[in-house]
């Protein structure tokens, strides 16, 4: 409620005040350096109230129902000297000192968003008073004074100067009457001498062009005479072209005749003889691969009847080896021993001569003997035939038995 009154039930209604009015703030800096290193004391005066906008209001007493106006006029105190510090930093003595109207009015600008969120408008502010510990404003006076004295020293400077300068431009008067007098003297005389130029130039002229037309009308002449002479040439040259024509004409005949006919009869020739080898070689190569393919259809049918001659064969060895069982096996091995030892002696056929170094011959017989028993041994590990089992070898290894 503003402005107005409402009843509040006692012990069921809670109500608490703002005060809406105007409530004066002196901030104040101390020792505050400026741009320049200064430190200066700033003191000034603000009028500050609650908005009544019910928005505003609303912000306002959220921020400050229940304080003292004495706690609301800390607040913005702090606020507005924070911003009175900021910007103080940002500005030298002489423009602080100078313009206070400019400076108040950049703190109420930069302090007025801030204090508007509270919902405090800032009625108004102003410098009360800038003073420093230092001596500089005094020294700026003093400066004040001294180019007050300086501008009085420079003004009679001036004066002065201004009289030397209206005496030197008398004197200059005086000296341009006398160059406009000498000058008038040697226009005249100059003017006469460019009278005479153009009269003599008027008549080199008229002399130059009379000759320049006697050149003109001989060149003329010489250039119709010229021109006359050019149309007999080119008649000339047709006449010589037209000869040179015809005889490029008859030269074209004659080499077609004598040239390009024989020579186009011969290229047809050696074509027709080409065609002729290249089917001739076509035919013999269809030819030859012809009888390839015959050969080898041959050699492969041959092929074919000897492996099933061959397949046949082995299918009836394994079937007669089947029948008659180990005694096969053994045949088979027999008949491959004498194989296997031209195989084993291939290499003793390059040796000359063999000694055998013993002093008793029944030694060396032992030896063969002894050779002829591991005989059966090796082949049976070899091809699983035990040849001990045949009677003829059995008495050659054991001729006791």
């Amino acid at each position: 409620m503003v402005g107005g009154w409402a009843w509040a039930w006692w012990f069921i209604s809670d109500t608490q005040r703002i005060t809406l009015e105007i409530m004066t703030l002196q901030p104040k800096c101390d020792d505050v350096e400026t741009a320049e290193g200064v430190a200066i004391t700033v003191t000034g005066v603000a009028q500050v109230k609650i908005m009544t906008e019910n928005e505003l209001l609303g912000v306002a007493c959220e921020q400050f129902l229940g304080k003292s106006v004495q706690e609301i006029k800390n607040v913005v105190l702090q606020t507005l000297e924070g911003h009175l510090r900021s910007i103080l930093g940002t500005l030298t003595v002489e423009q602080i000192y100078q313009d206070r109207d400019q400076f108040a009015k950049l703190v109420r600008e930069v302090a007025a968003p801030d204090v508007g969120r509270m919902g405090i408008e800032i009625l108004s502010f102003t410098i009360k008073d800038v003073y420093d510990k230092v001596e500089y404003l005094s020294s700026l006076g003093k400066t004040q004074t001294a180019a007050v004295q300086r501008d009085a020293d420079i003004g009679v400077a001036e004066a002065e100067r201004d009289a030397g300068i209206r005496e030197a431009e008398c004197k200059k008067q005086m000296m341009d009457i006398k160059f406009q007098a000498d000058t008038k003297m040697a226009d005249s005389k100059r003017e006469l001498e460019l009278q005479k130029a153009a009269f003599n130039q008027e008549v080199n002229t008229k002399k130059a062009e009379a000759q320049l037309a006697y050149e003109l009308q001989a060149a003329k002449e010489q250039q119709q005479i010229r021109q006359e002479e050019i149309e007999i040439e080119v008649v000339q040259r047709k006449k010589q072209i037209t000869i040179e024509e015809k005889e490029i004409s008859r030269t074209e005949k004659e080499l077609i005749a004598t040239v390009k006919r024989p020579a186009e009869a011969e290229a047809y020739k050696i074509k027709q003889l080409a065609e002729g080898q290249k089917i001739k070689k076509v035919l013999n190569a269809q030819a030859e691969a012809e009888k390839i393919r015959r050969i080898g259809e041959a050699e492969a049918a041959s092929i074919e009847v000897v492996g099933k001659a061959e397949a046949e064969r082995m299918k009836l060895k394994a079937k007669a080896y089947q029948m008659y069982g180990e005694a096969a096996k053994t045949a088979l091995v027999l008949e491959a021993l004498p194989k296997i030892a031209a195989k084993v002696a291939a290499p003793l056929s390059k040796t000359s001569e063999i000694v055998i170094l013993s002093g008793d011959s029944n030694r060396v017989t032992g030896e063969v003997n002894r050779l002829l028993a591991e005989l059966p041994v090796s082949v049976n590990a070899l091809t699983g035939v035990d040849l001990s089992k045949i009677p003829l070898l059995q008495k050659i290894t054991n001729p006791q038995a």
